[in-house]
């Protein structure tokens, strides 16, 4: 089976693969060669072997080059690493310590994927007379009239959609995505039958320059003036307590803030300005409508056409839930989303992907960045009288 669908002989088409050293990308580089397409991996180093993270290798850099080198000798095409260093921290880490400093919750890996991975190497790709960019990416993509199109994937405990959504018309047109009909499972049968040396490799967890998970301790690192301590205050405008820095809080946090009470709390908003963290119920965490920035509009309607009126489609505020009813609205160049069920934890920052609807087979429409989110109107509210207060 061609898993490309793209024209003329397998042969005479060059694929360019991008490969983390991971089993899926490696697997993607199998098939293709399995395929007999001309195929050419490609690995970015994106930061400087560990010293970034203070840990040897993770995604794109140490030990993975060296498996994605090896994965390429055992298939037997050429593979080549570029230093993408430099870009990646432009791009990528910078703009991501400054987002969380400033009491957002942003997703780098997006940004990865649309600067670093789906334009400077699809550049790379296009240079090296290539005719398609494939990647492990869990998402399917198949013709849309004269273009392509988006969609989950079979594999739905693997979706990978919520990062793809800025990915761009032209974009999209020239990826590939041969896992989107496989099973993990399956994936990783195909390395064994391959004889491929990550099989049985464990795949990443964290994002891949943060070790653990801990974002303090890298923007710590990045922007040492950003753990600038405050007070805790309660959304009524009680003052409960110190923090060391608001970038150690994100939205929706209740373990580990650092003061006790008499009820449950939730921390509701970050203040930068004036160093807060402002914690109330969870009833102040509730949230029924989006502002979205950067959007990036994949749906077949005009995103201008929508206007006022809105459009009934799902969305997903978080990688790890369903697509759940939402209206896009589109007015006077802003760009809202009302979520029909309500959601709790929404942060700035975050990523609003909009869908077709909840199936497994959903297509994506695209999305954007939450600029900000409107809550019950008692907690906006007691929000409002809270930024007039003296920090």
């Amino acid at each position: 089976m061609n898993s490309l669908d793209l024209p003329g002989h397998p042969e005479d088409t060059r694929v360019v693969v991008a490969m983390s050293g991971g089993v899926d990308s490696s697997v993607v580089a199998g098939i293709l060669k399995r395929e007999r397409y001309d195929v050419v991996g490609v690995t970015l180093q994106l930061y400087d072997h560990g010293a970034a993270t203070h840990r040897p290798g993770s995604c794109c850099a140490g030990q993975d080059i060296d498996d994605a080198r090896r994965v390429s000798e055992t298939l037997g095409i050429p593979h080549y690493v570029l230093d993408y260093e430099r870009r990646f921290r432009e791009a990528v880490i910078d703009p991501f310590a400054a987002s969380y400093a400033a009491g957002e919750t942003p997703i780098p890996c997006v940004a990865c994927n649309q600067t670093v991975k789906f334009a400077d190497l699809l550049d790379t790709a296009r240079e090296l007379g290539a005719d398609a960019l494939a990647t492990g990416h869990y998402i399917r993509s198949r013709a849309n009239g004269p273009h392509r199109a988006l969609f989950r994937p079979v594999d739905t405990e693997r979706d990978q959609s919520y990062f793809l959504f800025a990915t761009t018309q032209d974009q999209i047109d020239f990826l590939r995505f041969p896992l989107g009909d496989l099973p993990k499972a399956q994936v990783r049968r195909i390395a064994e039958e391959m004889g491929l040396s990550v099989a049985a490799k464990q795949d990443s967890q964290d994002i891949c320059f943060v070790p653990q998970g801990r974002y303090s301790d890298v923007i710590s690192r990045l922007k040492p003036g950003a753990a600038e301590p405050g007070d805790i205050v309660h959304i009524d405008g009680r003052v409960l307590g110190r923090h060391e820095g608001i970038l150690r809080y994100t939205i929706g946090q209740r373990r580990g803030i650092g003061v006790a009470a008499g009820e449950p709390l939730y921390v509701v908003h970050l203040d930068a300005v004036s160093a807060r963290v402002v914690v109330g119920p969870r009833e102040a965490l509730e949230t029924h409508r989006l502002y979205l920035r950067g959007m990036n509009w994949l749906g077949d309607v005009p995103l201008e056409a929508i206007g006022p009126t809105g459009f009934e489609c799902h969305a997903k505020v978080r990688s790890t839930r369903p697509p759940r009813p939402a209206i896009l609205h589109y007015d006077k160049g802003i760009a809202s989303v009302e979520l029909l069920d309500g959601e709790t934890g929404v942060a700035p920052g975050q990523a609003c992907v909009l869908y077709a609807d909840s199936g497994n087979d959903a297509r994506i429409l695209g999305g954007g960045f939450i600029e900000r989110s409107e809550r019950t109107a008692e907690a906006e509210a007691m929000l409002a009288q809270l930024q007039h207060l003296p920090a």
